[in-house]
C-alpha cells in the first residue's frame, strides 16, 4: 500500500494510524482479521504492526488483507530482554541484528517503509555510564546498527530509532542522544521515530525536538500526555503540527497507546489503569483530533 501513503503525500496529507497495541498483544492473525476492518471504517489510513515475535502475524496474509481494507502499515519493534545492540556480548549483538533484518523483511511484505522502535536495547534495561562510557557505547551501538540500516536501505526500509523516557532505558533518551548516535549511518536505511509521550518528559521544548530531528524524522507516534486519547491532554499540538510543516514531514502520524488488560503488556509500559472510557474511543476519539490538528497541509 506504499502508493496509498505517496498518494496522502501529494494531496498534502500525513496517513494517520494506529497501533493494535492500544487492543491487544501480541497481534495474531486473527485479531488482525477482527480490527483492520474497524479501523478502516473509522477513518483510519494505517494501521501499525508490532513485531514481538516473529511469526506471531503472516506477513503475506496481512498484506492481503491491508489490500481488502484499503489501509497501508507501519511496522514497529519490541525490543524483548536480550535484544541488545549495545552493552552486550558479540553472540547477543549478532543475534539481535539478525531478528531486525528478519523484520525488516516482514516489513517489506506489508510495505511498511520503516521498522520503529527503541532499536538498541531491551526496554527496561539501564545502567549509568560516564561521559566516556556513553561515546563507546555509542560507537558500538552505531556499528552495531550500521549492517541493519544498510540492510533496510537496500530494500527501501528505514529504521526509526526512538528515544525513550529515562524510566525504560538510559542509552537514548533525547533527539539530540539519538541524532549523536545516527551520525555517519545512512540517511535511507536510518532515521529517528519521536514519540509525543516520552518527549513530553525528556525534552524541555516538544515541538523544537521536532525541528531538530529535521530530515532524520522517519516516523511519529502520538498520544496524550498521560498515553489516554491524543487531545485530551496538555500538549502544545499546534507547536507540533507547525514543527512537522517546518521539516516538511510527509511520513505517519500513529497513535500508540496500550491496554491496562493485558499483563504482560500492562506490566511493560506501567499502564494500571484505563486510559480512556474505552480502548476503543483512544483511536475512534485520537483520529478525530489527529485531523483537527494536522489536516491538509
Amino acid at each position: 500500500m506504499t502508493d496509498l501513503l505517496q498518494e496522502e503525500s501529494a494531496r498534502g496529507q500525513r496517513a494517520i494510524g494506529a497501533n493494535t497495541w492500544i487492543w491487544e498483544s501480541p497481534i495474531t492473525d486473527a485479531s488482525l482479521a477482527e480490527l483492520l476492518p474497524r479501523l478502516a471504517s473509522w477513518g483510519f489510513d494505517l494501521v501499525e504492526l508490532p513485531v514481538e515475535s516473529l511469526g506471531d502475524w503472516d506477513p503475506e496474509r496481512t498484506a492481503e488483507l491491508l489490500e481488502q481494507h484499503g489501509l497501508s502499515a507501519s511496522v514497529c519493534i519490541a525490543m524483548a530482554p536480550g535484544r541488545e545492540l549495545c552493552g552486550a556480548d558479540h553472540e547477543t549483538v549478532r543475534a539481535t541484528q539478525a531478528f531486525l533484518c528478519e523484520s525488516i523483511d516482514a516489513a517489506l511484505a506489508v510495505s511498511s517503509s520503516v521498522i520503529a522502535g527503541p532499536i538498541y536495547s531491551s526496554v527496561g534495561r539501564t545502567w549509568r555510564m560516564s561521559p566516556s562510557e556513553r561515546v563507546k557505547t555509542y560507537e558500538q551501538l552505531r556499528e552495531a546498527l550500521r549492517p541493519v540500516c544498510e540492510y533496510g536501505a537496500e530494500r527501501g526500509v528505514r529504521v526509526a530509532v526512538e528515544p525513550l523516557v529515562r524510566y525504560e532505558t538510559s542509552v537514548i533518551n533525547t533527539v539530540r542522544q539519538a541524532l549523536e548516535v545516527i551520525d555517519g549511518l545512512p540517511e535511507a536505511g536510518c532515521g529517528l521515530l519521536i514519540d509525543s509521550y516520552h518527549a513530553n518528559v525528556e525534552e524541555p521544548d516538544v515541538p523544537a525536538a521536532f525541528r531538530e530531528a529535521g530530515k532524520r524524522l522517519a516516523h511519529v507516534h502520538l498520544c496524550a500526555n498521560d498515553r489516554g486519547v491524543p487531545g485530551a491532554d496538555h500538549m502544545d499540538w499546534g507547536g507540533i503540527s507547525d514543527a512537522l510543516d517546518a521539516i516538511d514531514y510527509r511520513g505517519a502520524l500513529v497513535i500508540e497507546s496500550f491496554t491496562a488488560e493485558n499483563e504482560a503488556i500492562a506490566t511493560a509500559a506501567s499502564v494500571w489503569r484505563p486510559l480512556a472510557a474505552s480502548q476503543d474511543d483512544i483511536a475512534r476519539l485520537g483520529i478525530v483530533h489527529l485531523h483537527s490538528v494536522f489536516g491538509p497541509r
